[in-house]
């Protein structure tokens, strides 16, 4: 008879000469822990830096200080420029928003030259074979350097969002670019607006789509560098003397340091042509005081306010017959008061001999 085996002692197996220790579960390193945010990465096991914002107010207020005679020195060229505009007749904010619009399309890459920028902005007509879209571009650049409501009207999230036309309207969401950069501005609060101005231009061009809103990021800017003034201005002049102001290589410092000597030299240059433009005005009107009728004056005024002219143009603006548009250009062009540009019998271009 077999003996009964005991039930109720456990079934052991006796350990083997290769069994390890039993290892508690809180050892096994290939087991994933538990979530911790201040953990190190296991693939980067370092000390993780501190998040900033891509654009630090304060790196460019540290680059502001470090720049006060410059901003002065802006400053007072800037009001020079109100004085003139106030002075002077309202086109001429027109004619310099059609000359910056015109050599910021060269930095732009549409190469939009003035007098096809004339004929757009004045008239809408184009050639078959111009690009539309640049010309929109640039009509665009000219109406909203020319006047308007300023980027920052009612909040930078609304005010943004009416300027660029994209969102906030009949309840469309605004796009996230818009709301970043709002952000950003509404940082910014204790900067000079000159400052702002180019923290604005750069981070436009890094939120956006890069070259496709280049445009808009410098006729954003140059609209709220204007504010620094006391509004004769409507803008604050970047490409007049190139595009030195626009360079965006280096840190904050190295920025603004381009931006505002490239937008004093721009605002140099402007002064310059509205010297220029106001002796030439009143020399034409001493030279046509003998001619008769409402013509001679219309042109004079027409050409103080455009950079160039077109008789279509100037028989629109003018609102005078193309025979005698086609008469006193002609007149005004044997006593070098004005001057062809093209050298051609037909789709001429006149511009002030300045």
């Amino acid at each position: 008879m077999k003996p009964q085996s005991d039930t109720s002692l456990p079934n052991i197996e006796p350990e083997g000469p290769y069994d390890s220790d039993p290892v508690a579960e809180e050892d096994l390193w290939f087991l994933p822990g538990p979530e911790d945010d201040d953990a190190l990465d296991p693939l980067f096991p370092t000390p993780k830096a501190a998040a900033r914002p891509l654009f630090d107010p304060v790196d460019w207020r540290s680059a502001q200080a470090g720049y006060s005679s410059e901003l002065a020195d802006l400053a007072f060229q800037f009001g020079a420029l109100e004085e003139r505009l106030r002075a002077g007749p309202a086109e001429w904010a027109h004619r310099l928003a059609l000359l910056e619009v015109a050599d910021l399309g060269w930095w732009a890459g549409d190469r939009i030259s003035a007098e096809r920028l004339a004929l757009w902005t004045g008239l809408r007509l184009s050639a078959t074979s111009d690009d539309t879209q640049a010309l929109a571009r640039a009509g665009w650049a000219v109406r909203r350097l020319s006047g308007g409501p300023a980027p920052d009207a009612g909040g930078w999230l609304v005010g943004l969002s009416d300027f660029l036309g994209r969102g906030g309207a009949n309840g469309d969401a605004i796009p996230d670019a818009i709301a970043d950069l709002a952000e950003v501005m509404d940082g910014a609060v204790t900067l000079h607006p000159v400052t702002r101005a180019a923290m604005m231009f750069h981070s436009w061009m890094a939120l956006g789509q890069g070259w496709s809103t280049a445009v808009e990021a410098v006729v954003l800017a140059a609209r709220h560098g204007a504010s620094m003034g006391r509004g004769a201005a409507p803008f604050l002049p970047l490409a007049l003397s190139g595009p030195g102001a626009l360079r965006g290589i280096g840190d904050p410092d190295q920025k603004l340091g381009a931006w505002l000597r490239g937008s004093t030299q721009a605002v140099v240059a402007a002064l310059l042509h509205l010297e220029r433009i106001a002796a030439w005005r009143a020399r034409a009107e001493t030279a046509t005081a003998d001619l008769s009728g409402r013509t001679p004056p219309a042109l004079v005024s027409v050409m103080a306010a455009w950079p160039m002219v077109t008789a279509p143009l100037a028989e629109a603006k003018a609102g005078a017959s193309r025979a005698a548009v086609q008469r006193n250009l002609d007149l005004f062009t044997r006593r070098g008061l004005i001057r062809e540009m093209t050298g051609q019998d037909r789709y001429r271009v006149w511009t002030a001999a300045i």
